[in-house]
């Protein structure tokens, strides 16, 4: 059934965002996160245009994740490691895993091997394997492609960022990795981060993780949503749940099939902008979970049925919003038709 919302998604856009990347990579190869979906636009077909831009690394967090890219053929690192109701998956080699803790490397290990990737903790205290685990030879006898670590507060100039990229340095050659990998799409942007390969993900979809990336990266999503209701809302009449916006004149509003059950939060409520054509249109009241309210002061011509776009450029939606880019995007539901141009 045809939907009455729709994300328009811009390939192009996306593929320049991953050229630039690569590009600020230097000499490092760029890959792609396409964990979650593709940050919400769908996994597959991000995968598939990134492929043929030239990306040859592509990051998921466990391997349901990884099995819905296997038709794909591609080179898919599973970040989540290996649990034991994963091995089977693991086994059929459509991916591989990325070892975090001492029982995933015994436990590959006692699988027989093979090619996997190491995550290392620099700091972070999240996922990874210890320096000392490192030191007291825990990886001996793997085959390692990729050690990685990953950057605590990239999108911020404060020291952490160096004491990690030192402790990092430092573990070049005392395992068998071919390749080191930090930066993620903020820490491209820092001077000296890049290693071998680096991991960009917000970035790629439209998402500014520092100021130094805002003329770079290009708006990937734009929300459109279609008009249900038409109304006129008289002077001193309300709108929406709890009544929080007063008309003060008659005004005209339309009632548009979006809410926060598609990822359109109530943070937006009565700040959230959308577009008809060029005219500007103001939320209005709460966002519920599958409307919202927007007025039609001088869009005389819109009627039930219409499309309108809503303001969605993540660094200013999120300031709105009080939501991070990362939440924005990854939000987006599923009743959502995904679009590619």
């Amino acid at each position: 059934m045809p939907a009455p919302l729709r994300l328009r998604l811009d390939g192009d856009a996306l593929v320049q965002n991953w050229r630039t990347l690569d590009r600020l990579s230097g000499t490092a190869a760029c890959g792609a996160a396409v964990k979650a979906n593709g940050y919400g636009l769908g996994a597959t077909e991000v995968a598939r245009r990134l492929a043929d831009a030239g990306c040859r690394d592509f990051f998921v967090s466990n391997w349901q994740e990884a099995a819905d890219l296997a038709p794909l053929g591609l080179t898919v690192s599973v970040l989540h490691g290996v649990r034991d109701d994963d091995m089977p998956a693991a086994g059929a080699g459509f991916a591989r895993p990325v070892l975090n803790t001492a029982t995933q490397v015994a436990r590959w290990k006692a699988a027989g091997g093979g090619a996997c990737d190491v995550m290392v903790d620099t700091g972070m205290n999240r996922l990874g394997v210890s320096a000392d685990d490192i030191a007291g030879g825990l990886l001996q006898g793997l085959e390692i492609e990729t050690l990685m670590s990953h950057l605590a507060c990239a999108d911020e100039n404060v020291p952490m960022n160096a004491v990690q990229r030192d402790r990092f340095a430092a573990l070049a050659g005392a395992t068998s990795a071919r390749r080191l990998s930090l930066a993620n799409s903020a820490g491209i942007a820092l001077n000296g981060y890049a290693f071998d390969l680096t991991r960009p993900g917000l970035a790629l979809y439209g998402g500014v993780p520092r100021p130094d990336l805002t003329d770079a990266v290009r708006p990937v999503v734009t929300i459109k949503a279609q008009i249900l209701q038409r109304r006129r809302v008289r002077a001193g009449e309300t709108v929406g749940y709890n009544a929080t916006w007063t008309a003060p004149a008659d005004t005209d509003v339309a009632i548009v099939n979006l809410g926060y059950a598609d990822g359109y939060f109530r943070g937006f409520s009565g700040v959230g902008t959308a577009r008809a054509a060029d005219i500007p249109l103001g939320v209005l009241g709460r966002v519920s979970m599958d409307l919202v309210a927007v007025a039609l002061t001088g869009a005389t011509g819109v009627v039930e049925g219409d499309w309108i776009a809503f303001d969605f450029i993540l660094p200013d939606a999120a300031a709105v919003s009080g939501m991070s880019q990362y939440e924005l995007l990854t939000a987006l539901g599923a009743r959502f038709a995904r679009v590619w141009a």
